[in-house]
């Protein structure tokens, strides 16, 4: 007869700084503290409890900008989570940061795919064994070659990183472990939902994998899903709420005999508050506040930025900045920048902040008509619609409508004046976005050099935003959603 053990898999990703509660309907919602509470009384109330992050600790809050992730890490070493894994905000602050950052954690970061170029050796530990009741579980840690892409603002990394495989990486730590009676196989996995399934399918049954945890997409699920006979589960993002596993293990075949999960909402209702890292980040949030919360700009409501591969109006507020600041015909306001669904009507210094925390260069080009047309249809491209791609905002003047069906553009105009092949136009791009343009939008630097060979007109977007603010600080501020992107479903 099979042995069978219970297992307590708790789950998480894409923080993104996200450590205080918020007041709805008469209670508290999420926070660090709340979600700490959960996970402790979680593992004193049953046996064999295992806490994973799956990526993303960094970015999002001014708590986290302002000490540069060290007091994410602070705040994660009180939490205590038994894994997490590297996510591509990780990188943010440099590699070299990073690296410093991962010898302040006392939990364990793995990651199994990024090498250094210099003696082909990890950068990471690639994975971690958890032992408890008698069972034996391994995690893997792997992510996006989004990491990459972001490389290229580090010169470090860009110079001495590079990521291998995914699906073969995780091959070769399983097969390191086959003489090891491992119990469950975990990968821990930043590369979305729909690179998680690609990846599942790769995965040789034979290597033993039995299940992905997952990020990067913030994929909220109703239940997990199974591709090539491996659970897969995300838990959306942010700490309102996280993923519970109730896993039966079969420890003689080594594999899941049964499973039941949820999706657990993180409240004063189902949490007890952690006082200690309560205290913690109410010293942090005042020491922020101080800074912070000068009001900075007033709308004339609250403007909303719902989801990131569509027009919103708060997009089409800061791309209408951007593009009156660099003095350019367009800015292709990158859509992801945006971190908030919301902001206004008063808005402090932290405010922004958090809404737009990605500090990078501006840039400014110039393209033809032709292509600038074929920039934006490979932006409409059909991945786009699974939120798996870059996306950008429009600045005013400018009307596209695409038709799905047709992959074509059907109306593309600027100034309600048809564009043509031959006009040209000068745009603006944050510097991560002209970097990966390439990549991003399908157009090769060197077309654009053709033209005018592209230059950095500011240092900090976030400069601009601020000067911009306090330039026009008896303005009233708005935006809408106007028709600048049409989709033809």
């Amino acid at each position: 007869m099979a042995k069978i053990k219970k297992l307590i898999l708790l789950h998480s990703n894409d923080l993104h700084g996200d450590f205080l509660a918020e007041e709805m309907e008469g209670k508290y919602v999420g926070g660090v503290s709340l979600l700490s509470g959960y996970v402790k009384q979680t593992k004193q109330a049953e046996e064999n409890v295992i806490y994973a992050i799956a990526g993303d600790l960094f970015r999002g809050s001014v708590i986290d900008e302002e000490y540069l992730g060290i007091s994410t890490v602070e705040i994660m070493n009180m939490l205590s989570p038994d894994v997490v894994t590297i996510g591509n905000h990780e990188f943010d602050y440099g590699m070299a940061h990073l690296l410093f950052a991962e010898r302040c954690a006392k939990f364990p970061f793995i990651n199994a795919n990024l090498y250094s170029k210099v003696n082909e050796a990890r950068l990471f530990t690639p994975c971690k064994v958890i032992e408890t009741g008698e069972m034996k579980v391994l995690f893997i840690g792997v992510v996006s070659d989004i990491v990459m892409a972001q490389a290229k603002k580090d010169p470090l990394m860009d110079t001495y990183v590079y990521l291998r495989d995914a699906a073969r990486e995780i091959g070769k730590v399983c097969n390191a472990y086959r003489s090891t009676d491992i119990d469950l196989t975990v990968v821990l996995s930043h590369v979305g939902i729909e690179e998680d399934k690609a990846l599942a399918k790769n995965l040789d049954p034979a290597w033993g994998v039995d299940m992905i945890i997952g990020g990067h997409s913030h994929t909220f699920m109703e239940q997990p899903i199974e591709e090539n006979g491996i659970v897969i589960a995300h838990a959306g993002t942010g700490v309102d709420a996280l993923g519970r596993f109730e896993i039966m293990i079969d420890t003689d075949d080594n594999c899941i005999a049964s499973y039941n999960w949820s999706f657990v909402p993180i409240n004063d209702e189902t949490a007890v508050r952690d006082e200690e890292l309560e205290r913690k980040v109410r010293n942090y949030k005042e020491a922020t506040d101080k800074k912070y919360e000068h009001v900075m700009a007033k709308f004339s409501g609250v403007l909303t930025h719902p989801k990131r591969n569509m027009e919103t109006a708060l997009g089409n507020l800061f791309a209408d900045i951007f593009r009156e600041s660099a003095g350019v015909d367009i800015m292709l306001m990158a859509s992801g920048s945006i971190r908030s669904k919301e902001l206004g009507a008063i808005v402090t210094r932290g405010d922004l902040r958090e809404t737009f925390p990605f500090d990078d260069a501006l840039y400014v080009f110039k393209v033809t008509g032709k292509m600038l047309k074929h920039m934006l249809t490979y932006m409409l491209r059909e991945e786009t619609f699974t939120e798996h791609t870059e996306f950008y905002q429009l600045s005013g003047g400018m009307k596209i409508t695409y038709s799905r069906s047709e992959k074509a553009m059907k109306q593309f105009t600027f100034n309600g004046v048809t564009v043509g092949d031959d006009d040209v136009f000068s745009l603006g791009m944050q510097s991560f976005h002209f970097t990966n343009i390439e990549d991003f939008l399908n157009v090769e630097y060197a077309q654009l050099e053709k033209l005018q060979r592209p230059r950095m007109i500011a240092t900090s977007c976030v400069d601009v935003l601020d000067e911009f603010f306090m330039s026009n600080d008896r303005r009233i501020f708005t935006g809408e959603v106007e028709g600048r992107i049409e989709i033809i479903p």
